[in-house]
């Protein structure tokens, strides 16, 4: 298997050409298997045929998470008995949306992740850490699994949360590499410092990030990165995926954005109007996925804002890098004729070394506005810590939302909830 696709150090023009002919294909399967995709095409009066550029996109329309919910199984394009694994997402009406896998789909899975953890510098008998679930039908444990199978990496499975485990399992298996949501590493340096473990002369060299961003727009450290490198000096490596796409956008060594993979994924980044935005601009990422075969998405709304960076990378692809996600379109706020969005409020209270868990809870007020209370557990509980936190606020995001004191055994079985692949730090009531 080439670990490091040739397509991705060809010349745009090339890697175009080479997208279109997988989007011409991808089109007649669609046409062929999907119960949802032959309605949509009818019923706009479509000829696939007539789509034969990239550009040609824009006269199909996108699909959303709404859709998939509505109309779940029209989108499967074949037979329960070729179905080998099932998965699920989070869905914007309640229940979760079911995503199936056949045998083919993990294989391109599992080259997905192998080539995006070679980006990331895993080589061939590297020692890696999973701190992360691989079972409760989550894609995500079972791709970085398969893929580093795949590569011929030694994977530790250790799952998420217990400091103590993960480090007896380090020192017992010394890993190059752990793959974690970045904010537990935290947690791992506290219970180190507070045990005597000698973490700072581990094996570890570097971590794949998921679930969280390190990076700020223009690829700095953000504030949650800058306090993992104060304590630990090992290399933070960003990485952006969803069980829709079956696809992982990963940092390479010069960690400027996550490297597209154009065999697998064509991406649009498109405006409020659903036109494709102008260079250098953010807008709302959609999606087409190249390979699948259970279930393909055509022009799927993925509701992440995110800006992409077409110039080439130091490393030699000439692929689109995407830089961090700046927030998800539904979780935008209004909040006192100012827009913000979660990801700079999570900046802004990892800044606070005093504050031990927080969650941001959004919810709407008796005249429809958007509200902003956010419950937070700290060593230092008064109303000067408050003011801190306030006045901090208002300096980065011109407002100051409200702030509740909640203690912290009561606040961490929200944040750390046993049913959550992640940290909860954002509720949206709204």
């Amino acid at each position: 298997m080439e670990l490091y696709p040739s397509i991705e150090k060809a010349d745009i023009h090339e890697i175009k050409k080479f997208q279109e002919e997988k989007l011409r294909e991808l089109l007649i399967y669609l046409q062929d298997w999907s119960p949802f995709y032959q309605r949509l095409f009818k019923n706009n009066s479509i000829k696939i045929h007539d789509i034969r550029t990239l550009e040609d996109l824009q006269r199909i329309p996108v699909t959303t998470k709404d859709d998939l919910q509505q109309y779940n199984h029209d989108f499967f394009c074949i037979t329960p008995d070729k179905i080998v694994d099932y998965s699920t997402t989070s869905g914007t009406l309640g229940d979760p949306v079911t995503f199936g896998l056949s045998d083919n789909d993990l294989e391109r899975l599992s080259y997905n992740e192998a080539i995006s953890f070679a980006c990331a510098g895993i080589k061939k008998g590297d020692v890696v850490q999973m701190i992360t679930t691989i079972d409760k039908r989550f894609m995500a444990g079972l791709a970085y699994f398969l893929g580093l199978r795949k590569m011929g990496a030694s994977v530790v499975r250790m799952g998420p949360g217990i400091p103590e485990l993960q480090w007896d399992s380090i020192f017992r298996y010394k890993p190059k590499y752990l793959i974690t949501v970045p904010s537990f590493l935290l947690k791992m340096i506290d219970y180190a410092e507070k045990n005597g473990i000698d973490y700072k002369n581990s094996s570890v060299y570097g971590a794949v990030c998921i679930g969280e961003s390190i990076k700020n727009q223009d690829f700095t450290d953000n504030i949650l990165s800058k306090k993992i490198k104060e304590k630990w000096g090992i290399q933070l490596f960003s990485t952006y995926a969803s069980t829709e796409m079956s696809t992982a956008f990963t940092e390479c060594e010069f960690q400027a954005g996550g490297h597209h993979h154009p065999e697998l994924i064509i991406t649009e980044i498109l405006d409020d109007s659903g036109n494709p935005v102008a260079e250098g601009e953010s807008g709302e990422l959609t999606i087409t996925t190249l390979g699948v075969e259970a279930m393909p998405l055509l022009r799927f709304k993925t509701g992440d804002i995110v800006q992409a960076h077409d110039e080439p990378c130091q490393c030699g692809r000439n692929t689109m890098r995407l830089g961090p996600v700046i927030g998800r379109k539904q979780q935008m706020i209004k909040y006192k004729g100012t827009t913000l969005y979660p990801p700079a409020m999570h900046d802004i209270l990892n800044d606070f070394s005093g504050i031990q868990c927080y969650q941001i809870v959004i919810h709407s007020s008796d005249i429809g506005l958007d509200e902003i209370i956010i419950k937070l557990s700290s060593e230092q509980a008064d109303e000067e810590f408050v003011g801190a936190v306030k006045d901090h606020f208002r300096a980065k995001l011109r407002v100051s939302p409200k702030i509740e004191l909640v203690d912290f055994d009561v606040l961490s079985k929200e944040v750390f909830h046993p049913t959550s692949r992640k940290p909860i730090t954002l509720v949206d009531l709204r």
